[in-house]
């Protein structure tokens, strides 16, 4: 068994395989979303079972991340992330084959369980694979960059799929895809499995509050804020959920240790996250719409007018290591954050005729510079210096926390636009101009929401610099890299 991590030799494929399974996870987020009218004409989907496939995803990756986690941790995380691949690339199989909506549905529900698995332990591999700090940073600035990106190439490569090959392939384009990392992942360190066992109450209580809570979101977003069933759902969610934190506080074997919430640095990183997740995604679901429904951009063409987005979070991922060694975390994340909130609001000015050169496409990269900065410093937070048997669920709780942002800003931003939108005095202005005055109200909001994420951080996180470690003089003294997660693998 291996309990070293690798330095900057032999890097690569661990951080290509590892990269490149978020990159898969989160790119289905948002490619199926493209391939809708292809799959409804052609197997006839109800129209009220096609948001289920999307729906379908959304629920079981976000209620199964804290089970995923804490799996990993007990299970062995290699293990864990070998077998939520499997079933990634089982399930795309399966959706790609798809005869009707039932089986499209499971295959997508089948997905979320794999990406559930898979997510939380990919980021905590991070913190095993490579023990030098540089090299470290650059694989979770990498990873956080996969996560912006995913959602844009997502979009393009939905559009080209489905005009070129037809839907299935957005299905089918996961397969190889899996299969790569699969046989990658043989190079991710590995060492021995964490004592414990998993609760099955605290198992059953938290993944119940969590589904309900997931599908009471997606049920805001489409029916509104009164929906009946997704006001009951909220409350089974409060119940269960106090009722899974009474049963951690006294479990020998807790799914999520209580304990991780002590550091107020760490929770600090979880709510900021869930506040920030909510600005820019949702901020990127409003503006998708203008593109499509204002602006008349085909589906490729908005895929590709996101592209700005992209490269924003390629530079807020690669710079946040490099200023987290010069400046407090505090700093960096609250930074990120303003500037998430000042490209808000700057897309919130815009109109039916607004450009792109000088208006959208600056704030997209704005607002993804931001949203890099505050990824990679939240989750540096979240995640290093983590106690040894707990950095599979530290780094689910941060996964949920961003999952749960997304869905939120989805359903807030897409209520605030479709209630403005609907008022009299803006229905008569027109329809293009009812949907700006809408969209401008939400973004306003998205860019409110950011500044109390930016707030929270220099609240809440760290004022010190953390010092970077010095793995030669720590083994000459016999002791651990204190900066390097030791975590636990079979």
């Amino acid at each position: 068994m291996t309990t070293a991590g690798t330095g900057r030799r032999g890097a690569i494929v661990p951080l290509l395989v590892i990269a490149t399974a978020q990159l898969m996870l989160v790119l289905d987020d948002s490619i199926v979303n493209i391939a809708l009218p292809s799959i409804q004409r052609e197997l006839g989907v109800a129209a009220v079972h096609l948001p289920w496939l999307v729906n379908a995803y959304i629920l079981a990756f976000g209620a199964l991340l804290l089970l995923g986690g804490r799996v990993g941790d007990l299970w062995g995380r290699r293990r864990t992330l070998q077998v939520g691949i499997a079933l990634f690339v089982v399930a795309s199989l399966a959706g790609g084959l798809g005869q009707d909506a039932a089986m499209l549905i499971v295959a997508r529900a089948v997905q979320g369980v794999g990406a559930a698995l898979t997510a939380p332990n990919a980021l905590a591999l991070i913190a095993t694979t490579f023990s030098d700090r540089r090299t470290r940073d650059a694989a979770l600035s990498l990873y956080g960059a996969m996560s912006g990106l995913g959602i844009v190439i997502g979009l393009l490569l939905g559009g080209l799929l489905t005009s070129t090959l037809g839907w299935r392939w957005v299905f089918f384009v996961n397969v190889p895809i899996g299969l790569l990392v699969l046989l990658g992942s043989r190079r991710l360190v590995t060492a021995e499995r964490h004592s414990g066992r998993l609760g099955a109450l605290g198992a059953i209580l938290g993944t119940g509050g969590m589904v309900a809570l997931v599908y009471a979101i997606t049920r805001f977003a489409e029916e509104g804020f009164a929906d009946p069933v997704a006001l009951s759902l909220v409350a089974a969610a409060a119940v269960l959920l106090v009722t899974f934190t009474a049963t951690q506080a006294r479990s020998s074997n807790p799914l999520v240790p209580l304990s991780l919430f002590r550091d107020r640095n760490r929770s600090g990183a979880y709510l900021t996250m869930l506040l920030v997740a909510i600005g820019p995604m949702g901020t990127f679901y409003v503006l998708t719409l203008h593109l499509q429904q204002v602006q008349q951009l085909s589906p490729l063409q908005t895929g590709a007018a996101w592209l700005p987005f992209a490269v924003g979070i390629v530079v807020g991922a690669g710079l946040a290591p490099k200023l987290l060694l010069l400046f407090p975390p505090r700093y960096v994340a609250a930074s990120g954050a303003l500037l998430s909130a000042a490209a808000a609001f700057w897309l919130s000015m815009l109109s039916v005729d607004t450009s792109y050169w000088s208006h959208l496409a600056p704030a997209m990269f704005v607002l993804a510079l931001g949203f890099g900065l505050d990824a990679i410093a939240l989750t540096q937070a979240a995640v290093y210096r983590v106690d040894p048997g707990q950095a599979g669920i530290a780094s689910a709780l941060l996964n949920s926390a961003q999952q749960i942002g997304v869905a939120l800003g989805l359903a807030i931003l897409a209520g605030i636009a479709t209630t403005v939108s609907a008022r009299p005095e803006n229905a008569d202005l027109g329809a293009a101009q009812a949907l700006v005055a809408g969209y401008g109200t939400a973004l306003t909001a998205a860019a409110g929401l950011l500044l109390v994420a930016a707030a929270l951080a220099l609240v809440t996180l760290t004022n010190r610099v953390p010092a970077e470690p010095d793995p030669a003089a720590s083994a000459e003294a016999g002791r651990p890299d204190p900066d390097l997660i030791q975590t636990a693998e079979r």
